[in-house]
C-alpha cells in the first residue's frame, strides 16, 4: 500500500505528471526535461527525486549522461486498485438501475389503477 500511496502522491502534482508525459515519448535528460518548464533546474531534480522514489522513473547511464526513463510498474499497478473500485461501484451502480426500473414499474401500475 505504501507504493500506491507513492504513487498517488507523486501524480498529485500538475509539474510531475507533465514531465511523465514528456518521458512517455521517450528517455531524457534533466536538462532535456526543465527546458519547457519556468523553474530551475534543482526545483526540477527535487520533481524527479520525487518520482524516482515512487519508483515511477529509473536513470540509466549512457556515457556522460543520465536520462531518465518512465517505469511502468506503479502505474500499472494504480490502474489495476483504480480498476478494483471501478468495478465494485459499477456492480452497484447496476443494482441501484435495477431497483430504479422496478420503482418505475410499481409507479406506472399504480397510475394505470387510478
Amino acid at each position: 500500500m505504501q507504493t500506491l500511496d507513492a504513487t498517488f502522491s507523486a501524480l498529485a502534482d500538475p509539474t510531475r505528471r507533465a514531465i511523465l508525459m514528456r518521458l512517455a515519448k521517450g528517455d531524457l535528460t534533466v536538462m532535456e526535461l526543465s527546458k519547457p518548464f519556468r523553474m530551475s533546474q534543482p526545483a526540477i531534480s527535487k520533481h524527479l527525486k520525487v518520482l524516482e522514489e515512487a519508483g515511477l522513473i529509473s536513470t540509466t547511464v549512457r556515457a556522460q549522461e543520465r536520462p531518465r526513463r518512465l517505469e511502468t510498474a506503479p502505474l500499472k499497478t494504480a490502474i489495476d486498485w483504480i480498476e478494483k473500485y471501478r468495478q465494485m461501484w459499477e456492480n452497484r451502480y447496476q443494482v441501484l438501475d435495477g431497483l430504479l426500473v422496478e420503482l418505475q414499474t410499481i409507479q406506472t401500475k399504480g397510475d394505470k389503477k387510478k
